[in-house]
C-alpha cells in the first residue's frame, strides 16, 4: 500500500514538472479570475460537516497564491462571497465572516505578501459586511496600497450586476457635479468606475471555476467579455498545481483574436 502510494506520488511529481517546463517560457496570463466553488460538496462528500468545507478551502486558496506567486501571475482575483451568498442560513455566514477575519489577518501579517509587494483589495459592497470586517479590510488596503508588484483582489459581497450598476451611480453623480458629460462616457470613462479600476490590466486573460459547474455566476461580467474560460471538474479543496498548470496551458493553446 505504501509503496503504490509513493509511486502514485512520484508519477504526479514528475508529471507536474513536465506541466511547468511546458508552460514556464510560454507567455503567461497577466491576470487570471478564480471561481472558488465546491466547498461545502466537498465536505459532505468526505462526510464533513458542510461549514468545514469553507475551512479546507481557505486552506487551498493560501496554497494557490503562493502557486501564483512562484509562477510571476501579476494579478488574481478570487470570487471568495457573491451579494447572493448572504441569503444563506445565518450561522453559515456567520461562520464565513470570522473566517474572512481570521484569514485576512493572516494575509496582513504574512511575509510573502510585503516580500513580493502585493497590493491587497477587496471589491464588492464592502458596507454589508461586519463593521469589524470592514476596519480589517481598510487596514489591510491601506497598509498594501503603495505596492504595485502583484495584485489580489477579493471578490467578497461582490456581484457583476451589482459592480455595473455601481459605476453607473458613480458616473451619473459626477454628470450631477459637472465633473462629466455625457458626451464624457465611453468604454474607458465605465472602466475608470469599475471596482477593478486599480488593476494595471483589468480583464482576466483566464478565468477559471472549479466543481464541474460552467457558468460564471455574475462574477466580472463586464471584464471578463474576452476571457479565456477553463472550468475543472474538481472541488475547490481538490484543486491541485497540476489544475492550475493546466489551466494555463489550455489558456496557451488558445489562439486569442478579440473579435477580429
Amino acid at each position: 500500500m505504501l509503496r503504490t502510494l509513493l509511486s502514485i506520488l512520484g508519477v504526479y511529481r514528475i508529471y507536474e514538472k513536465w506541466l511547468l517546463q511546458q508552460v514556464k517560457n510560454k507567455p503567461m496570463p497577466k491576470h487570471i479570475g478564480v471561481i472558488l466553488d465546491g466547498n461545502r460538496r466537498w465536505a459532505i462528500n468526505h462526510s464533513l460537516d458542510p461549514k468545514l468545507g469553507h475551512h479546507y478551502g481557505a486552506d487551498k486558496t493560501e496554497e494557490v497564491l503562493r502557486w501564483c506567486l512562484d509562477l510571476g501571475i501579476q494579478s488574481i482575483t478570487l470570487y471568495v462571497f457573491s451579494t447572493e451568498n448572504f441569503r444563506r442560513a445565518r450561522e453559515e455566514v456567520e461562520d464565513l465572516m470570522n473566517l474572512f477575519e481570521e484569514r485576512l489577518q493572516k494575509l496582513k501579517d504574512d511575509e510573502d505578501i510585503h516580500k513580493h509587494k502585493v497590493r491587497i483589495k477587496a471589491i464588492g459592497r464592502i458596507n454589508l459586511l461586519p463593521e469589524r470586517l470592514q476596519r480589517l479590510i481598510r487596514e489591510i488596503e491601506e497598509e498594501t496600497k503603495k505596492y504595485d508588484g502583484h495584485f489580489l483582489n477579493l471578490a467578497i459581497a461582490y456581484g457583476g450586476r451589482a459592480e455595473i450598476i455601481d459605476a453607473t451611480k458613480k458616473i451619473a453623480k459626477k454628470i450631477l457635479d459637472g465633473e462629466l458629460s455625457i458626451e464624457d462616457i465611453n468604454e474607458k470613462t465605465f472602466e475608470k468606475n469599475l471596482y477593478t479600476s486599480h488593476l494595471p490590466k483589468q480583464d482576466p486573460d483566464l478565468i477559471i471555476r472549479t466543481s464541474g459547474e460552467e457558468r460564471l455566476s455574475g462574477f466580472l461580467l463586464y471584464q471578463s467579455a474576452y476571457s479565456e474560460l477553463c472550468f475543472i471538474d474538481v472541488y475547490w479543496p481538490e484543486f491541485r498545481r497540476i489544475d492550475l498548470l493546466r489551466a494555463i496551458r489550455t489558456y496557451q493553446r488558445r489562439k486569442r483574436r478579440f473579435g477580429k
